[in-house]
């Protein structure tokens, strides 16, 4: 399917105008865009692509990248020749690749490169293997999900060889119908003796910087258009960019003619681990290092941007949307959860989460006793029995369990000052106890939830007493690997994770959409302007079927009845109104609380907005496209938009007002596919048909009533 394509995704915005060129949009229909693997005439280089980006090699006298191109746009990206990677082993660095005698580092001409003489390296390019893309998670699909699909595209792995029989392939991924290359590497020691990986830089390329003043604080410079992401991520929050530790954007002082006086521009990215990871590599063993993933974007406009991360996600990990319906439940009291089982079974809710700060008991995950493991498996089978899976909280990070087994600080040789003041190791005694009873609490009772709290943020650990790690540089390594080795094991025994921690491309299901915590205390009126900012602000970079919110059923953190839905017959406007906004967005939210109704209007309630969400499941976990925000003063709302979906769009508008409004909305209809006409009805009544307009937009008149919302389906 063709359609409009501008480089500054213009057809998002009311009143742009048309462009000019006819091009084929990944976003709408994919399709086109095929991975390839293909080798110049003369032998000298060797291309990864597909129709949106390629990365181009020079295998001759030594391998190089020469080229990144942004097909979209095309633009190079890439402005020197560096080496693929750096890697110190037992001490001492070796260069993969790369080429020196560049004249000219602001841009790179073919025709130099025949003059460019080898960096000096340890390994040597032996030849290379083309393949295809295998999933590293396997991911059970055992659940309802937007997407079920496995990405599919070519690798490259390029062999080196080197002194003492120690080998690396550099793998290099490109996938099809998306616009990124991936990359990793292999340590094999062939030889007779040990030895150790101190530190690596997968990733060494020299980018065309887009911002470079000659002056100027170097911190506010634009960086290159381009999502790096590794799925080495432990950063201790809900998003790519304060968890990425991988990425690193660094000077090069070797460029002499950028337009900055003090050659400042950060124009080198850097991708590697801040610590170690000083693995020991026996002989006959290999070292595999993490992932990176590289993405251009065609625009500066954080709506296009966002689609192009969200369609990342939904494809590298497929597994982001699962979008379970659950309950919070904070009772253990076996008639408590008999009836919230039952209640939920009754309303169309799938998954019941026993909570954290429960009122009336424990439940304790590292506890594998034969009596505790019955006691929950009683609770699982009655659920199963009604069709509704069970899951359960456990908290990790952000405690203290004993100065033995508690991350040591560098600085000061004692447990604190990690990331969440004390932490445990993960890989202490304790830790190795922690993981191996949690894994052995899910499988035994059957649970197949883990809301795992509090999830590894990072934190390194100086103790060289600890089982699982030899000291300072290992530790951030050995930890990530134990808590990621985890997810992979449970998202291929199907079991279901919340983790408010970005792990998305390590198998966790979802994280928190990132909110303060405090503000569910708020008054209840506070908080329904606040959901709709929130569910706002937060899915662009993200899939919404990969975040969850909170509704206090209960009281948390404070707020006495003020704000709280409990009792919820009494407050069922509120509750009616939270969940409309939570589900019409696509976003679970976290109904905390010991059950979902307490009278038959409140089940009636609740069960209509289930029953509409699973009407429009498909289009309300799809794209969204954000129109305007709440603030309470007029009419706020969005658009969901599904190209390939029987509903093409789904637009739902609120009222904040205490009167009804009417507002004439231009409605843009770019990422729904169409193409001239759109028919569109409101709620359930009949269609109109709408001439789409040269900008790719409807004008709607859309009446609004008050402290209400309507919805509309666009076909």
């Amino acid at each position: 399917m063709k359609r409009y394509l501008s480089i500054l995704a213009a057809a998002v915005f009311v009143g742009c105008s048309c462009p000019d060129v006819r091009n084929e949009d990944w976003l709408i229909d994919p399709e086109f865009s095929h991975s390839y693997v293909s080798l110049s005439s003369d032998g000298k280089d060797l291309t990864i692509g597909n129709a949106m980006v390629s990365r181009t090699f020079r295998l001759e006298p030594s391998l190089t990248t020469v080229s990144l191109l942004n097909k979209m746009t095309g633009e190079e990206m890439v402005r020197a020749a560096s080496p693929e990677a750096l890697i110190t082993i037992d001490g001492a660095e070796h260069i993969l690749g790369g080429l020196d005698g560049q004249r000219e580092r602001g841009f790179l001409l073919p025709e130099w490169l025949d003059g460019m003489t080898p960096s000096d390296g340890f390994f040597r390019l032996k030849g290379y293997t083309e393949g295809v893309i295998t999933e590293k998670i396997h991911w059970a699909r055992s659940r309802w999900a937007l997407n079920k699909e496995a990405a599919t595209g070519k690798t490259v792995t390029f062999e080196l060889e080197g002194e003492g029989n120690i080998a690396v392939r550099l793998i290099y991924s490109v996938y099809d119908h998306l616009p990124v290359i991936s990359k990793q590497f292999e340590i094999v020691n062939g030889g007779e003796k040990g030895i150790v990986i101190d530190s690596f830089r997968l990733e060494h390329l020299a980018f065309a910087e887009p911002d470079s003043p000659s002056g100027g604080n170097p911190d506010d410079f634009i960086l290159p258009n381009i999502h790096v992401e590794s799925d080495y991520n432990c950063g201790g929050s809900f998003s790519h960019t304060e968890t990425c530790i991988t990425t690193h954007w660094v000077e090069d002082p070797e460029y002499t003619s950028q337009r900055n006086y003090s050659l400042k521009t950060r124009c080198i990215l850097d991708v590697n681990p801040p610590v170690g990871p000083a693995q020991e590599v026996a002989p006959g063993e290999t070292f595999t290092s993490f992932t990176v993933y590289e993405m251009p974007y065609d625009s500066w406009d954080r709506e296009r941007r966002g689609l192009f991360d969200r369609h990342f996600y939904r494809a590298v990990a497929p597994w982001t949307t699962e979008n379970p319906i659950f309950l919070h439940l904070t009772s253990v009291d076996p008639e408590v959860v008999r009836t919230a089982v039952d209640q939920c079974a009754d309303v169309g809710y799938e998954m019941v989460i026993i909570s954290f700060g429960l009122r009336d008991g424990t439940l304790d995950m590292e506890d594998v006793s034969p009596e505790n493991i019955a006691r929950f498996r009683e609770f699982v089978d009655y659920a199963a029995s009604k069709g509704i899976e069970m899951g359960c909280y456990s908290l990790l990070a952000s405690r203290s369990v004993d100065d033995a087994n508690d991350c040591i600080n560098p600085v000061t040789g004692k447990p604190g000052g990690m990331t969440f003041g004390n932490s445990p190791c993960l890989c202490s005694e304790w830790g190795e106890r922690y993981f191996e009873n949690i894994e052995k609490f899910l499988d035994l009772t059957g649970m197949k939830c883990f809301e795992h709290d509090g999830s590894y943020p990072g934190d390194v650990c100086a103790s060289t007493s600890h089982p699982g790690h030899r000291g300072l540089e290992d530790s951030q390594w050995n930890q990530f690997r134990k808590i990621t080795e985890l997810y992979h094991r449970l998202s291929e025994k199907g079991v279901y994770m919340n983790v408010p921690d970005f792990y998305f491309l390590n198998g966790s299901n979802k994280t928190s959409i990132g909110y303060r915590e405090t503000n569910w205390s708020l008054p209840r009126a506070s908080q329904i302007i606040h959901t709709r900012q929130l569910n706002y602000d937060c899915t662009y970079e993200r899939p919404q079927s990969g975040l969850w919110s909170f509704v206090p059923l209960a009281q948390y953190h404070g707020g006495g009845d003020a704000a709280t839905i409990e009792p919820l017959h009494e407050h069922l406007y509120e509750y009616r109104t939270l969940m409309f906004q939570n589900y019409s967005t696509g976003v679970q939210a976290c109904y905390r609380g010991p059950r979902l109704y307490d009278t038959e209007e409140t089940r009636q309630t609740v069960k209509e907005i289930i029953d509409w969400y699973k009407k429009y499941r498909v289009i309300l976990n799809s794209d969204i496209i954000h129109l305007r925000k709440a603030d309470g003063r007029d009419w706020d709302g969005l658009m969901h938009v599904n190209p390939a979906g029987e509903e093409k769009g789904l637009a739902v508008f609120y009222n904040p007002l205490d009167t009804s409004i009417t507002r004439t909305v231009k409605l843009p209809l770019y990422y729904t596919g169409l193409d001239r006409t759109a028919r569109i009805r409101e709620q359930e009544g009949r269609p109109g048909t709408y001439r789409i307009a040269r900008d790719w937009s409807v004008e709607l008149e859309v009446t609004i009533p008050a402290n209400g919302y309507t919805w509309y389906v666009i076909e």
